[in-house]
């Protein structure tokens, strides 16, 4: 993506003397609505009150019962004192403390196999694109070179470690489709000014985890790969928050997925209960921008996982924030902190 120089010497003039927001980001797997969990509901809502999250996107909306979730979690969120703004939606969701001005399914849900929710929010007077992605969860093909067939979770007869049929099986899902609609649109977002993020359940790992440095790690089986869809966010000139922060993929694995969460069987949270598919496959995203600087990032949930059907305590250096009750997820969130620089009008 490339701007015309006019362009730039605008954003940069524009970008001077101005005063600044924090703009807490906060990328959360819910579990259908926090269902399998006692009490998962009203933990999803204590947890976005302590990540004093901005922006939030949400994977695993559902709308049971002939619901709405976004009037559901509004209202709850309400009633502790916090005004936050949402839009229906399916699969994906969004969260405000700022003003929505537009919400759009530029993925849509199909047949389960993923979905992008994109909305313009108005945050005093600068538009942000936020996009919230729930990308395919069948030809996982990270499972492969552990072992576990990547779409019904079958121990295999071997670990599958041939890039090329790993990468096959991986563009056999949707998430590739689905990426390329977001960047398309982003691109535009981006021409007209407005800052740009992205958060999701991505079902894919990234090519800066999966690495020579990891190959013999995790039970990657000495794969190292080209994860297609963080390649071409990276090649599109959007920036991974975690990795920007913390660029060591053995100090600092991050981890999201599978959470050991406390009150629930092991059995409902390892998918290959013989291997160790720990992985890092829930992000955020953005597009640099003059107007914005990433202060920090941190992993919000247990610091637990699950490794070959045993819970194990997280050694790493990574920063995790714990919850302040029961855990809700099988996931573990992702926060990114910003400093947004505003225009002149506004306090």
């Amino acid at each position: 993506m490339k701007f015309s120089l006019l362009c730039w010497i605008f954003l940069l003039v524009g970008c001077q003397n101005q005063k600044t927001v924090t703009i807490r980001v906060l990328q959360f797997n819910i579990w259908q609505e926090g269902t399998q969990i006692n009490g998962g509901f009203d933990a999803i809502i204590d947890e976005i009150i302590h990540a004093q999250a901005d922006l939030i996107c949400l994977s695993e909306v559902r709308n049971y019962n002939y619901s709405s979730f976004d009037k559901r979690i509004v209202e709850a969120l309400k009633q502790k004192g916090y005004i936050y703004y949402a839009q229906r939606s399916e699969d994906t969701g969004l969260l405000s403390r700022f003003p929505i001005l537009n919400q759009q399914a530029i993925f849509p849900v199909e047949n389960d196999r993923g979905s992008i929710t994109k909305a313009l929010i108005d945050v005093k007077g600068i538009t942000i694109a936020l996009y919230s992605a729930h990308l395919d969860y069948r030809n996982c093909a990270c499972y492969l070179p552990r072992g576990y067939h990547s779409s019904t979770w079958k121990k295999l007869p071997a670990p599958v470690t041939d890039i090329a049929v790993i990468k096959a099986d991986n563009l056999a899902s949707r998430r590739d489709e689905a990426i390329d609609a977001f960047i398309k649109d982003a691109q535009n977002e981006v021409k007209k000014g407005s800052i740009v993020f992205l958060g999701g359940d991505f079902n894919e790992p990234s090519h800066l985890d999966w690495t020579a440095d990891t190959k013999e790690l995790f039970d990657h089986n000495g794969v190292v790969i080209q994860w297609r869809n963080s390649v071409r966010l990276t090649e599109a000139g959007f920036v991974d928050v975690y990795r920007q922060i913390y660029p060591n993929p053995v100090s600092h694995p991050g981890f999201t997925f599978p959470a050991d969460n406390q009150d629930i069987g092991i059995n409902r949270l390892a998918w290959s209960p013989d291997a160790d598919d720990r992985d890092r496959i829930d992000f955020v995203y953005f597009y640099p921008d003059c107007r914005l600087n990433l202060k920090k990032t941190a992993i919000i949930g247990p610091n637990g996982s699950i490794v070959r059907n045993n819970r194990v305590a997280e050694t790493s250096q990574d920063l995790f924030i714990a919850p302040v009750g029961i855990w809700p997820t099988d996931h573990k969130a992702i926060l990114a902190v910003f400093d947004l620089k505003l225009k002149k009008k506004y306090n």
